[in-house]
């Protein structure tokens, strides 16, 4: 793993041109819909409601899929929006390892304080909160970006679970079967979970 602090941001926002994608908008709503989080109706809904979804299922295609060696990693990179639960998170051995290191706490609360008084989390907003982060804390690399992808998504990794982070905020409210928790909602669940 880097240890490089900038080239971690650098990579987990860098534009996904980069990497080769198999996968298209198609092949998301495809797995959407054979895992049930998208209702066959759901396109017909209005002009723009099918636009706003188009969208999404481009975008999440474009941010996953250079990261999914396979479309069962890619089902499983689209199953992080679609289920969250802190509780349960919080008793796994991966998790408590990342919770128990020097900082995991302080990241935590100061990733809370950002998330709940801004905007929703796109990639220029996610940019401004690790840089932010940076000043409000002395913790770099994994030691930020472990606590951080815990809280949001559930799962301590690498830069492919920032991408779903990016697809949180703009996956609510866009109609799927199950709701998608936002950002904002997972940092309050992950926060009373850890009490």
């Amino acid at each position: 793993m880097d240890e490089n602090p900038q080239s971690e941001i650098a990579e987990s926002v860098a534009p996904v041109a980069l990497a080769g994608n198999a996968f298209a908008a198609g092949d998301v709503e495809e797995i959407l819909r054979e895992r049930g989080w998208l209702a066959s109706g759901a396109q017909a809904a209005s002009d723009e409601r099918a636009a706003q979804l188009q969208a999404w299922l481009t975008g999440a295609a474009a941010l996953l899929g250079p990261h999914a060696a396979d479309r069962t990693a890619l089902a499983e990179l689209l199953g992080l929006i679609f289920h969250f639960d802190a509780a349960a998170t919080l008793a796994s051995r991966e998790a408590q390892a990342v919770m128990m290191r020097t900082g995991s706490r302080e990241v935590i609360r100061e990733l809370a304080k950002i998330v709940l008084d801004g905007a929703a989390i796109d990639s220029e907003r996610f940019k401004e909160i690790i840089e932010t982060l940076k000043t409000r804390v002395r913790y770099r690399s994994r030691e930020l970006f472990h606590p951080i992808r815990l809280a949001l998504v559930g799962r301590v990794g690498e830069g492919e679970l920032d991408r779903v982070i990016l697809l949180l905020d703009s996956a609510e409210g866009l109609g799927f079967t199950v709701p998608v928790k936002g950002t904002r909602e997972r940092m309050l669940e992950f926060c009373a979970a850890l009490e």
